[in-house]
């Protein structure tokens, strides 16, 4: 009897030197990682850790700590206040797609879209994917742009892909 088939997926990338397993959730995943900090409070002060942990799946563009840096001065601190959770929960779920999306199926989506492709949010707003040269940038409603720094670490309940930068919805 043969042995079945090993499967082809890559081991995971590590993100801020911390081992990201396959077994783990994303919300355990992150939490590991010192690079990812930032979002992790920002979750948690958001209460979506818990819908975060759940079955999914969901595709995360996480931003690294740095990205939330690049907002304009004190605005990571307002939108942390209790009192705006939910322009906080906004901005959070803008960096999530349902499903589980990989690098390859955004690509094969930016190519039947002849360059780019525009995802739905969990927020509910478009998120567009485009390349400029070899990188893969997101691009917000009002044109900021992130750009995917690592790829393809899978999660139990989906993918999140690293990016250097925090995209804003329409906000009010």
């Amino acid at each position: 009897m043969a042995a079945p088939a090993a499967t082809a997926t890559a081991p995971n990338p590590k993100v801020g030197g911390a081992e990201m397993l396959a077994t783990k959730t994303i919300v355990e995943n992150a939490s590991a990682a010192p690079s990812l900090s930032t979002l992790v409070t920002a979750v948690k002060a958001a209460d979506l850790a818990e819908t975060l942990s759940g079955a999914g799946p969901f595709t995360v563009f996480a931003p690294e700590n740095d990205a939330f840096t690049r907002l304009a001065p004190g605005t990571l601190d307002t939108l942390m206040k209790p009192e705006n959770k939910a322009v906080l929960a906004k901005v959070l779920t803008y960096h999530v797609v349902p499903g589980k999306v990989s690098l390859a199926q955004l690509q094969e989506q930016m190519k039947a879209g002849g360059g780019t492709a525009t995802l739905t949010t969990v927020e509910g707003s478009p998120l567009t994917v485009a390349t400029e040269g070899a990188a893969i940038v997101l691009t917000d409603v009002s044109g900021n742009k992130s750009y995917v720094a690592i790829p393809d670490v899978n999660q139990s309940n989906g993918v999140v892909h690293i990016v250097n930068g925090v995209v804003v919805p329409k906000l009010g």
